[in-house]
């Protein structure tokens, strides 16, 4: 500012524009990698918090008293939430309380081949794989066959992978009941488990369905 003639004039103010303070913000990261070993959700699996609330719920009692758990909760969920408590009860090694799962879902809805393969996994990787046999022999008493073969060959290699013999043949007797015709891959895999478990009649059969379909 230009100074008043004849005086020593001092400006009260300073004009020079201020600048406004600068807010901080403090952003915290937060890490959600797993903090133990266990398997990471399948993808698309998103558990509903009455799924959340059924889990929690049944490991708690598990802990107190294993033969008095809450069962009710698990007739209450919907089909889809009931399978991804099973799936997620796997995921945990909460082992029981999955079988229990499974019940329910079978019972209630009926559990896909996909599901009866996740419990053949599970029972396999758990020591129990003697147990698979009653569990496909339950799959054939329900009479329903092959009819959805998503899922199939899953439960196939499941089964095989456990080294049941008679399961895997009781898959394809309950597959030519249904009607269900193997494709190359599914066929080559049933083929070289019963030749290996010395069901070499079967093998045959197998591989005659095999020429047919791919050379006809």
């Amino acid at each position: 500012m230009a100074a008043v003639a004849g005086t020593n004039f001092t400006p009260l103010c300073n004009f020079t524009a201020a600048v406004p303070a600068t807010k901080t913000t403090r952003i915290s990261i937060i890490r959600c990698g797993r903090r133990d070993h266990r398997p990471q959700l399948s993808k698309g699996r998103i558990l509903s918090s009455e799924a959340i609330q059924t889990i929690q719920s049944l490991k708690r009692a598990y802990k107190t008293d294993a033969t008095n758990l809450p069962t009710q909760l698990l007739y209450r969920l919907l089909k889809s939430d009931l399978t991804a408590t099973f799936k997620e009860l796997l995921r945990q090694d909460q082992f029981p309380l999955a079988k229990l799962a499974f019940s329910t879902l079978r019972s209630e809805y009926g559990a896909d081949l996909d599901t009866y393969a996740e419990l053949v996994l599970a029972l396999s990787r758990n020591g129990m794989a003697e147990e698979v046999d009653s569990v496909i022999e339950e799959l054939d008493i329900e009479g329903n066959g092959i009819v959805d073969t998503k899922g199939l060959l899953r439960l196939v290699m499941a089964v095989i992978g456990a080294g049941r013999k008679e399961s895997t043949v009781r898959i394809y007797g309950m597959m030519k009941r249904s009607g269900c015709e193997v494709d190359e891959y599914l066929g080559r895999v049933l083929s070289k488990a019963l030749r290996g478990f010395g069901e070499v009649d079967l093998a045959h059969e197998v591989e005659k369905e095999l020429d047919r379909i791919v050379y006809h």
